[in-house]
């Protein structure tokens, strides 16, 4: 059993507790026991971290890029000594299962090396706007940034998504899921110990409060956010209110994975399953919820998805036996479960799932079964909104273009998988998809130095490549009048 945590939050270099001196515990969702606490930060404590970030960000970019890359590096590394302590914290506090967390840990340390591998290699240009003078480019830090991080992965995202800003020469205020914080605050003490005071700094506490603080003042110009589409719209409007500013989103999706007559029945199953994410419950906004399978092999595909999902382990999510965990919280549970009503989906078929787990361990707990619908109708709610959970619909198709315009036919474009033989198949359906990331013969998987987001309501801008580091880089003009 692991002992009690309580957390603090990182303001200036200091762990300290929140100025209301409350406090809010943190439940393991498999099992609804209190395993810790973490402090309610207030408007106060953010404009404190705002505060700190803003006098440590010019000596942070003043150092040079090669130096900061170093230091980067260094606190990777101390952060690999206790991957496996922040693993465990984030399973119990979020749910998700310890191999994959384990795994994501890993990616925390090729990002930070990816990052501090690239920044000295960005920079500006010269220009030959006119002959007789001379001019140039530089590249400028923004100076105060923003991260909110989704609860899906606490640390890979306040870590692995923060680390470009701060390798560009930014300092960074991070707010982390209010369900689940405790790894969040505890890789806090690593980032005490490794980088300069104010440089990154954590604020936990409600989006209501601590959000709106962060997104609202006017000394954060840049923005990042992943999430719901409606929070992200929430965060524009509140943005607009009092400034210009930069923000990025990554806001979810409703991924279709299409699987041509020619592809392999076995391996396009494996992928599809793979790709729905039940190892993260489905609590991922890449997970390909929406499978389209040509009639010619639809009943032989559908067949091994259900094997597969209803082979799946459910059960403690620190053992390594564990395929899935539970819901993250209660208020996603009751979303989640809200797409297993019967009436929303007569006309399809159960195949696997479609309930709460029996036996005495699921009886506390956010525990849905991991369920797979067949048949389904692209007037489905469960087909066409983001369930963030571990339902997969499945559906024949028989004509081209109608299957195209059905993948297409969705307000979201995060990711899309495609399975063929047929190259230039592959090739003329990926361009037709209105998609950020698209998957040929695999499905969603995230590659260091490769961009990530979406088109239309899954968000704008890009994660994970180059694209980001320059994202948070401000052009400067210099003219020099020979």
């Amino acid at each position: 059993m692991m002992k009690s945590i309580k957390g603090r939050m990182l303001i200036g270099g200091e762990l300290v507790e929140s100025v209301s001196g409350r406090w809010k515990d943190c439940i393991n969702p498999a099992d609804e026991t209190v395993i810790g606490a973490a402090p309610v930060g207030t408007r106060e404590d953010v404009s404190r971290a705002v505060d700190a970030a803003q006098a440590a960000w010019p000596a942070w970019f003043e150092t040079d890029a090669s130096e900061r890359a170093d230091i980067l590096l260094k606190f990777g590394e101390k952060l690999s000594e206790r991957f496996e302590e922040l693993a465990k914290i984030e399973v119990i506090d979020s749910g998700n299962t310890l191999k994959p967390t384990l795994h994501a840990m890993d990616e925390i340390s090729k990002t930070i090396k990816f990052y501090a591998g690239i920044a000295p290699m960005i920079r500006g240009e010269t220009i030959p706007a006119s002959t007789r003078h001379m001019h140039m480019t530089v590249l400028e830090p923004y100076g105060v940034v923003g991260r909110i991080a989704a609860y899906n992965h606490p640390a890979l995202f306040s870590v692995a998504r923060t680390v470009a800003a701060l390798a560009a020469g930014n300092a960074i205020v991070v707010k982390p899921p209010e369900t689940s914080p405790l790894s969040v605050l505890v890789l806090g003490e690593v980032a005490r110990e490794t980088l300069p005071a104010g440089v990154f700094n954590i604020v936990n506490g409600p989006g209501s409060e601590v959000g709106d603080a962060l997104v609202r003042h006017p000394e954060v110009k840049r923005l990042a956010l992943i999430g719901s589409v409606v929070t992200g719209r929430a965060i524009q409007r509140a943005a607009a209110d009092v400034a210009v500013k930069h923000i990025t989103l990554e806001l979810g999706g409703k991924n279709p994975m299409i699987i041509f007559p020619d592809a392999d029945p076995e391996k396009a199953a494996t992928s599809a399953v793979k790709g729905m994410n039940f190892s993260w419950q489905g609590q991922s906004c890449g997970s390909n919820s929406r499978v389209l399978v040509h009639r010619d092999i639809y009943e032989d595909v559908l067949a091994r998805i259900t094997a597969k999902v209803s082979a799946l382990r459910l059960g403690d999510p620190l053992s390594l036996e564990t395929d899935m965990g539970p819901i993250n919280n209660a208020r996603s549970y009751a979303h989640v479960t809200s797409f297993l009503d019967r009436d929303q989906t007569s006309g399809a078929r159960t195949m696997t799932g479609g309930k709460r787990p029996g036996g005495p361990e699921f009886a506390k707990g956010y525990w849905v079964e991991p369920t797979v619908f067949a048949d389904v109708s692209p007037s489905m709610r469960v087909w066409r909104e983001e369930v963030f959970g571990p339902i997969m619909a499945v559906a024949p198709w028989d004509d081209y273009e109608t299957m195209v315009g059905e993948a297409n036919d969705t307000t979201y474009g995060l990711s899309a998988a495609i399975w063929t033989n047929d190259i230039t198949v592959a090739m003329k359906t990926a361009r037709r998809l209105r998609a950020g990331s698209i998957f040929i013969n695999g499905s969603n998987t995230h590659f260091v130095g490769m961009p990530w987001g979406g088109f239309r309501d899954s968000g704008i801008e890009r994660e994970e490549g180059v694209e980001e580091i320059r994202s948070y880089l401000e052009t400067k003009a210099i003219n020099i009048m020979l």
